[in-house]
């Protein structure tokens, strides 16, 4: 799985759309090869992406759990300390 994309389902408050949208964008740009595509693949490029977006909300707000919704706040926290246990804590310029 693409490393850029991440998890948006059970959070409080819900992924927007924005959110939905740049994760297909991410998944569109992996499975295309393309970062940027071509002039003459522009058209198609956008509707994948507009088309992956639609089918990830669908799923995510049809997806049912029972656990309490994760708070983004302490999700980033712990994302930033397995980063830095991972690569060593980022120095700070002034």
């Amino acid at each position: 799985m693409c490393r850029n994309i991440k998890t948006l389902f059970n959070f409080e408050p819900p992924a927007t759309d924005d959110e939905v949208h740049a994760a297909a964008l991410q998944f569109v740009r992996k499975l295309s090869g393309f970062n940027s595509p071509s002039r003459v693949n522009q058209q198609v490029f956008d509707q994948a992406v507009a088309d992956v977006a639609e089918v990830a909300r669908g799923l995510i707000d049809s997806l049912i759990t029972h656990a309490d919704p994760r708070d983004r706040d302490i999700e980033a926290e712990r994302a930033r300390a397995r980063n830095a246990s991972r690569f060593g804590a980022a120095e700070k310029s002034a």
